[in-house]
């Protein structure tokens, strides 16, 4: 069932929509695969992923086995050892955080606090009238 135009997808929609993507990432499967995987549409798993469309029970089980993840854990279940938080699910459903975590976990791990202090630059925002400033 799709929310009524207009209206804010309903959190937990989101919330399994984002535990989707991030299984299917996971698992190195494009959004087409899992479709055709599952008999809808790639568009539907989009939906789905972005909380945009609700999925049902059925769906969800075909989905989970496909992407051999618990049931419980696509739901947002917290079984103590593979359960997900949100935010978690959120953040490496970015797009390329996966990538950049596997890129990272390569790193010698003396390396590793540099290239977080740099991206950590880069996150912070600038200071009031910096914004179009050239370096000298």
């Amino acid at each position: 069932m799709s929310p009524k135009p207009g209206s804010e997808p309903d959190p937990i929609d989101v919330s399994v929509g984002a535990r989707i993507r991030l299984a299917r990432k996971t698992q190195g499967l494009s959004q087409q695969a899992l479709a055709e995987s599952v008999g809808i549409t790639f568009q539907q798993i989009q939906k789905y992923e972005r909380g945009a469309n609700r999925v049902s029970a059925s769906m969800l089980a075909k989905i989970a086995r496909t992407l051999d993840t618990p049931v419980a854990e696509l739901f947002g279940a917290n079984d103590g050892t593979r359960g997900l938080t949100d935010e978690l699910a959120d953040l490496l459903g970015e797009p390329g955080a996966l990538d950049l975590l596997r890129a990272y976990a390569r790193l010698p791990r003396p390396s590793r606090p540099a290239l977080v202090a740099l991206l950590a630059a880069f996150g912070k925002p600038e200071p009031d009238g910096a914004e179009g400033r050239s370096c000298p």
